[in-house]
């Protein structure tokens, strides 16, 4: 299938390693313009010279830091027609673990800097008559994960969010959907500590995620064929998610 990106220009947030790379690496594969933000640093300027992308850096934890985003995205791509949203995992704690501070932070990296750099991109995908939104969430926005509170709490948000605001989009040719990672091979799983072998016999697949597998779902909803899919919440976990 030709997905028609060839020219469009992407701006991938939290994409210098993991799922956000992936997403960055498929849409570059179609022929889009790609520019991948992350915290300054070494690993950014690394990814984005592997991808031949544009580098931004940012740190999404300051306020304001997703609209400055999607300025500056606009400023080296000449517009902005697909926007990733994505941001690094919350800290493993239950309830009582989770601090006032920690509250705050996570709200700022997982919601506020989703809304600042939608908001600021939005505007010219209305004017432009086409436009993709993608909220890279996480399978706790239906089912709940043991330890991961702060996630299962702020992310399910996020796809009421999206539902909401394709219903005032979708006349003016802009998607919003939610696309949700199961356990997918990345560093995260490192970071958690999750025993890889334990978690993959309890998914259908008999297996994990691969990030070229999540990416390839991604550049699908943000192609032109994907243009009457929005208000989603798509899930790429292997068939593990006991909902329907």
């Amino acid at each position: 299938m030709n997905f028609r990106l060839a020219d469009k220009r992407a701006l991938v947030l939290a994409s210098s390693a993991g799922l956000g790379k992936a997403v960055a690496t498929a849409l570059i594969a179609e022929g889009a313009k790609v520019a991948v933000a992350a915290r300054p640093g070494k690993r950014l300027e690394d990814t984005a010279a592997e991808l031949g992308a544009h580098a931004i850096g940012v740190d999404l934890s300051v306020p304001g830091a997703g609209a400055e985003l999607v300025k500056t995205a606009t400023e080296q791509l000449g517009g902005v027609d697909i926007l990733v949203t994505n941001a690094g995992g919350p800290p493993r704690g239950g309830f009582m673990d989770v601090t006032n501070e920690m509250w705050q932070s996570a709200f700022q990296s997982l919601w506020l800097a989703a809304v600042d750099s939608i908001r600021a991109a939005l505007p010219a995908m209305r004017e432009n008559k086409w436009g993709r939104i993608l909220l890279i969430t996480s399978s706790t926005c239906k089912e709940p994960i043991a330890d991961l509170t702060i996630s299962n709490a702020i992310r399910p948000g996020l796809m009421a969010l999206a539902n909401s605001l394709s219903r005032e989009v979708a006349s003016d040719g802009v998607t919003v959907n939610v696309v949700m990672p199961g356990t997918i091979n990345t560093e995260r799983l490192a970071e958690l500590g999750i025993n890889k072998e334990q978690i993959a016999r309890a998914i259908p697949a008999g297996r994990l995620g691969e990030p070229d597998e999540f990416a390839a779902m991604c550049a699908f909803l943000a192609s032109d064929p994907a243009r009457y899919i929005t208000g989603q919440a798509l899930a790429c976990d292997g068939g593990r998610m006991l909902g329907i």
